[in-house]
């Protein structure tokens, strides 16, 4: 890693620009092992500790299988993920599938692969049943309402379309027990992109309180909780990443008293972390094409938000490096934008970097999660190119850049001759 928090120098990006034109997505393989690594080990102390990655983050399949040669499995929520899954070899219940408003077909492969189906809804327990049959194993999802609080990305949990009320839950285990289910399992995710480490050992509070209440029913035994994802990484220079040792001790001190102090272990913990996995790992790399000085200074890339919308969308940060210049003073203050017919296409507002000029390579941070995910065809965009950085330094394309030929490709135009108007 260099001092600029970036796995190569910019000899190395140039040469790899030459081969893999720009823009495109890279991934360093090692750091993102040693993160996986650093994760297990904070966990270790709780037998079955297990993390589910979450395909949605980086749903590439080179990406999935390094993650499943590190233990970890996959948290599914569509049909495409399962299939991903299945692809890479991640099955039963190496898979979790949580989803809302979930079709039967979704259900009947998730049940096919041996999943473990965690429900979002009441109602979904019947529906399972009449389209794919009663499950071995009834994990549902926790929906706290006005007596939690979420955070900017996931909003307020009770204005949120997911999970179950506490006494939808009460109904729900009773349910699944009368149905002969002995199998239980309870989750919940109520944030996103959380920096405060706290608010993970509460989370694993709330929930171990539900399983020694509902665990009273001596039909009930839990087999685990999922203590969901949702942690942050900093993205902005001033921002602290999360202690996971912090994390899990706070979470084993809880795990003692309220679990096994009442006889309720062994309890595994679940996690289905996305972004903290992958996200400081990737990098979105894109050429200066043009500069412009108008009312402001731009700065035109060749890479566009469909490449990156986390910026338009949610108005976030990404720090940016200027291969060259990371030494030089940030002389300039520029908007960084793309080439889509929408005024809000850029990566940063009023950012103060080194004097850019045409050709420059930049480099946008933190883009291993939710970034070449969230692409989109909008305006003819195509999307980029994903590599993969192995330990030795060898680049392996892992996804090809998008074609006018894919773009075109659902569209009949050998019936456009006949087509009269």
């Amino acid at each position: 890693m260099t001092g600029n928090g970036l796995p190569f120098r910019q000899q190395q990006l140039e040469e790899i620009a030459e081969r893999y034109p720009t823009p495109f997505h890279i991934y360093d393989e090692r750091a993102i092992r040693e993160n996986a690594v650093r994760l297990k080990e904070a966990f270790a102390w709780n037998e079955g500790f297990k993390e589910y990655f979450a395909v949605k983050a980086t749903p590439n399949p080179y990406i999935m299988k390094l993650l499943q040669a590190e233990g970890f499995g996959s948290d599914c929520s569509s049909m495409a993920e399962l299939l991903l899954s299945e692809t890479v070899g991640i099955t039963g219940e190496n898979i979790m599938f949580t989803s809302n408003d979930t079709p039967a077909e979704e259900f009947q492969k998730a049940c096919a692969l041996g999943a473990i189906i965690n429900l979002d809804d009441i109602t979904h327990f019947d529906f399972l049943e009449k389209n794919v049959g009663i499950p071995e194993l009834a994990c549902f999802r926790y929906n706290p309402g006005p007596l939690r609080e979420g955070n900017t990305i996931i909003g307020h949990p009770e204005e949120a379309k997911y999970g179950f009320t506490k006494n939808q839950l009460a109904e729900g285990y009773a349910a699944a027990k009368a149905q002969g289910i002995n199998r239980f399992g309870i989750h919940t995710m109520v944030a996103s992109n959380e920096l405060n480490a706290q608010y993970f050992i509460d989370t694993a509070e709330m929930l171990f309180s539900l399983v020694a209440e509902f665990s009273r029913d001596p039909g009930v035994r839990f087999e685990f909780v999922n203590i969901g994802g949702g942690i942050g990484i900093p993205y902005k220079p001033e921002d602290n990443a999360v202690d996971l040792d912090f994390v899990s001790n706070g979470i084993h001190e809880l795990y003692s008293s309220m679990i096994e102090a009442n006889g309720l272990a062994p309890l595994r913990i679940l996690m289905e972390c996305g972004r903290m996995i992958t996200g400081p790992y990737g990098f979105l790399v894109s050429r200066v094409r043009h500069i412009k000085n108008t009312y402001k200074k731009f700065v035109g890339l060749d890479a566009c938000m469909a490449d990156l919308m986390r910026p338009a969308l949610y108005g976030a940060y990404h720090h940016i490096t200027v291969m060259g210049k990371e030494e030089e003073p940030a002389a300039g203050i520029y908007d960084v934008t793309g080439s889509l017919c929408e005024n809000n296409d850029k990566f940063a507002i009023d950012r103060e970097l080194p004097e850019i000029e045409p050709g420059d390579l930049l480099v946008i941070h933190d883009a291993g999660a939710h970034g070449h995910a969230m692409g989109f065809n909008y305006n003819g965009k195509l999307r980029s190119a994903e590599l993969l950085m192995r330990p030795d330094g060898e680049i392996v394309e892992i996804r090809r850049a998008e074609t006018t030929r894919d773009l075109f490709a659902t569209l009949d135009l050998d019936g456009l001759t006949a087509f009269q108007v």
